[in-house]
């Protein structure tokens, strides 16, 4: 076993300020070493972030864990004889499961002990896993799979249990998923999700293009977090590349983000009271995402901030004229959010359908070690921006919204709680943006190097792991987002529920279908 701090095995990647804070650890390990060190960083109180497999010449798992120190890093060597296989740590960290499930499918290595073999990825669409080798031609639509009725269910059966379907087709304009409900009355015993419907090989897209290339692709990774995956692309490549990037350019990235994450938060907001029967409230907040994503398209070319944020600093830099505008939306903000905070709380229909739906047990939550919004609205203090801060995080410090009542009325609070947070953190940066360039380039990269990011989006933690090769060009990468964990959660909190409180609940955790088929 070793271990190199801020290194990865090929003695590469030294993180730099301000690119990624917190320590990086980096462990080479056997087969037999990793069940070992995946035991010991969990008894340390570590949490599972990721996990995917390099499918290279010799084929390694990459593991990684946070803990208050940042990220520890597990490259384990595959076995091969009898076949590719690694071990599960589901066991250690349930969340772990799907993870392990969508390597089998991608690369055809088998999570030895764990109890389920069903694919969770590849919906009998390929003729082999496709990170095996070469990409592989598609077999065509087999019908039944893509019906999902090959899909061995979890049935419960007893008197007067009955089964609900939903999906993959759903109505509106909504990405597909299936949901499988196990129903008495009103009251649902269990709920299964399938997905996998949108997975649109973004490794195999990225892989082989030049870094101007490739950035179209990483800006619309999943497009309601565009900002977030390209500050941890960023990151990755600036720690790949030892490139430091200026103040001037962090600082902007900060305002991209928390821009982003009161837009998210705005819609969510909207569409939870629509979900409630209140029709006022999506109206009202859907004028104000309306009116703040115009300022998006004004000052920086795109209502979504896509191709804003690039390796080495941002694409546009700020203007006297483009900070006072943005001001001026955060002072108009601030009491249209209050009085639509006022009218939600005082709203006993609103109230009534918030209080104790859609509980996760803060218990479960410590668990899985479950962050963002659905984490801390269950007591987790987990946010990168204050527990792992990058610049100007360090300085302009944002207060952990959080709530422990674990229902969907905290999840309304701990997002009503974030805007107001993030409004006063852009108040406060704007106009202290450090003078100097909004970007610099990339030093140069003779050989292969690898980098990781780790940014704290409007869902949770986004994770992106890059290998360049020589002249920037991207080898290969790997993309998480928070969804993974948010999903299997999701199927925790709704038994016991009401059928009809599913889209209530399904709104209040707002998981990504894209962000998850990766």
């Amino acid at each position: 076993m070793s271990e190199e701090k801020g290194k990865f095995p090929d003695g590469s990647g030294q993180f730099s300020p301000g690119m990624l804070s917190g320590h990086v650890f980096v462990e080479s390990s056997s087969g037999d070493d990793y069940l070992r060190e995946a035991s010991v960083i969990k008894n340390r109180g570590g949490r599972l972030v990721s996990l995917w497999g390099d499918a290279g010449e010799n084929g390694f798992l990459y593991s990684v864990f946070a803990d208050a120190e940042g990220l520890r890093i597990l490259r384990t060597l595959v076995r091969q004889i009898p076949r590719p296989s690694f071990p599960s740590i589901a066991f250690l960290f349930p969340l772990a499961s799907r993870l392990e499930r969508t390597v089998r499918d991608l690369a055809g290595w088998e999570p030895e002990g764990l109890s389920d073999f069903r694919p969770w990825i590849d919906h009998g669409l390929w003729s082999g896993p496709p990170l095996a080798g070469k990409a592989l031609p598609p077999k065509g639509l087999p019908s039944k799979e893509i019906r999902g009725e090959d899909y061995p269910y979890v049935v419960v059966r007893g008197e007067g249990v009955h089964e609900i379907p939903v999906g993959p087709v759903h109505a509106g304009i909504i990405e597909p998923g299936h949901f499988r409900f196990q129903v008495v009355g009103e009251k649902v015993l269990r709920m299964e999700e399938r997905l996998g419907y949108t997975h649109k090989g973004i490794r195999t897209l990225i892989r082989g293009r030049s870094m101007q290339e490739a950035f179209p692709l990483i800006s619309r990774v999943s497009g309601d977090s565009a900002v977030a995956y390209q500050w941890a692309w960023a990151q990755a490549v600036e720690m790949a590349t030892q490139t430091v990037p200026p103040d001037r350019a962090l600082w902007i990235r900060s305002v991209l983000l928390e821009r982003e994450r009161i837009a998210n938060h705005l819609g969510d907001l909207g569409a939870l009271g629509n979900d409630a029967g209140f029709g006022f409230g999506l109206v009202q907040f859907g004028r104000l995402k309306e009116d703040w994503i115009r300022r998006n398209q004004d000052v920086f070319g795109h209502r979504y901030l896509m191709d804003t944020l690039v390796p080495g600093g941002v694409s546009k830099d700020l203007g006297d004229a483009e900070i006072r505008a943005m001001l001026d939306d955060v002072r108009a903000l601030k009491p249209e959010l209050l009085s639509l905070k006022t009218i939600y709380d005082e709203h006993g229909g609103l109230q009534d359908r918030f209080s104790e739906t859609g509980f996760l047990d803060p218990m479960l939550a410590g668990q899985w070690g479950l962050g963002g919004v659905v984490g801390r609205s269950s007591g987790q203090m987990l946010d990168l921006r204050h527990d792992h801060p990058v610049p100007p995080y360090d300085r302009e410090r944002v207060p952990v919204s959080i709530s422990r009542r674990g229902d969907v009325g905290a999840r309304v609070r701990v997002r009503f709680q974030e805007i107001r947070h993030s409004l006063a953190f852009i108040e406060s940066v704007l106009p202290a943006l450090p003078e100097g360039p909004a970007n610099v380039p990339l030093e140069r990269c003779e050989s292969f190097r690898e980098g990781i990011g780790w940014v704290e989006g409007f869902r949770g933690e986004i994770l992106v792991w890059a290998r360049l090769g020589p002249g920037h060009t991207v080898a290969d990468a790997h993309f998480h987002d928070p969804s993974w964990f948010l999903w299997p959660t999701l199927e925790m909190v709704v038994p016991g529920n009401l059928v009809a409180d599913f889209p209530l609940i399904n709104k209040s955790f707002n998981a990504s279908y894209s962000g998850h088929d990766l």
